[in-house]
């Protein structure tokens, strides 16, 4: 069931549930069929993780090889089946103004509510690995006028990604974010935070709300959606956590079919048919068929 209007366009629903929900639980899905877990689960909001595109979809590393056409396609299947608003990380956007535009029009058009866009040079790196390169302050806003130039809806959501922390530290991050947001950034993700105060920080300096990362294995500690309240910090982003369980489980079913030669001891872990097809309504497509063509109909 979806939980906010469907007449209010993606961007307008991507705000609503930021004041519906405090803060806003946003889930990383890397497919259609995840985004229908998800919606099913009840979150307001869902997130297309440029790492799990390349991970999931292409079999690269987040190192800046995916392309903008790669991640539309991933996020158009989503829209299609779910009317939950879809926060995309678009990397550093994919070149120079003009790409940038392209991004985010494609980006509109396959139905995402916002986008984040972030400081690193183009040759990126995960937000939480060693040796990340940072464009200057100029350079990243001019990205974002850029991007805010290019949407044709005001409610879209540009959202300004800072990796500066790790190598410049908490002040010069902030102030790279206050750049940010004096340029058009609607709202602020500073990558791999260490501690609450920090995000503190950024609340108080940047009056717009602002996103923590809570992945795993990463250098942010794992904090709850109630300690992260406590700070002020407005969407909680959980970006990997499904892939990495459900490709986790995948690896087991695969090591244990070789090994054993049958699937049968792996069956408990495993989704039933009839939950997938509650999940995607299949018996209400079978229905249909059955309304259309006389073939398949009953005898």
């Amino acid at each position: 069931m979806t939980h906010t209007s469907p007449a209010l366009s993606p961007g307008g629903r991507f705000r609503a549930a930021i004041r519906a929900e405090r803060p806003l639980q946003l889930i990383g899905v890397i497919n259609a069929y995840c985004a229908r877990m998800a919606e099913a689960t009840g979150f307001r909001a869902l997130y297309v993780s440029g790492g799990g595109v390349a991970v999931n979809s292409l079999g690269v590393p987040d190192l800046g090889i995916s392309t903008v056409d790669d991640v539309v396609t991933d996020v158009r299947r989503i829209t299609d089946v779910s009317d939950l608003p879809v926060l995309v990380d678009i990397d550093t956007g994919w070149g120079g103004a003009f790409n940038i535009a392209r991004t985010i029009k494609s980006m509109a058009k396959a139905g995402a509510a916002a986008v984040h866009i972030e400081d690193q040079i183009s040759a990126k790196r995960c937000g939480h690995r060693p040796g990340k390169g940072l464009v200057s302050s100029a350079e990243m806003c001019d990205r974002i006028k850029a991007a805010v130039d290019a949407r044709l809806d005001a409610d879209f959501v540009i959202m300004a990604r800072t990796d500066a922390l790790a190598s410049e530290g908490l002040d010069k991050a902030i102030d790279r974010a206050q750049a940010y947001v004096a340029a058009g950034a609607d709202m602020v993700f500073p990558e791999a935070v260490p501690d609450l105060a920090s995000y503190a920080k950024f609340k108080h300096a940047l009056k717009v709300p602002i996103l923590a990362n809570i992945t795993e294995f990463g250098q942010s500690p794992m904090f709850s959606c109630a300690e992260l309240a406590t700070v002020e910090v407005d969407m909680v982003l959980f970006c990997c956590a499904a892939y990495r369980a459900m490709n986790a489980a995948a690896l087991k079913v695969y090591q244990t079919i070789r090994a054993e030669g049958t699937q049968k001891n792996q069956l408990s872990a495993m989704q039933t048919r009839e939950e997938m097809y509650q999940l995607i309504k299949y018996h209400a497509y079978e229905q249909k068929l059955d309304q259309l063509f006389t073939l398949n109909k009953p005898q």
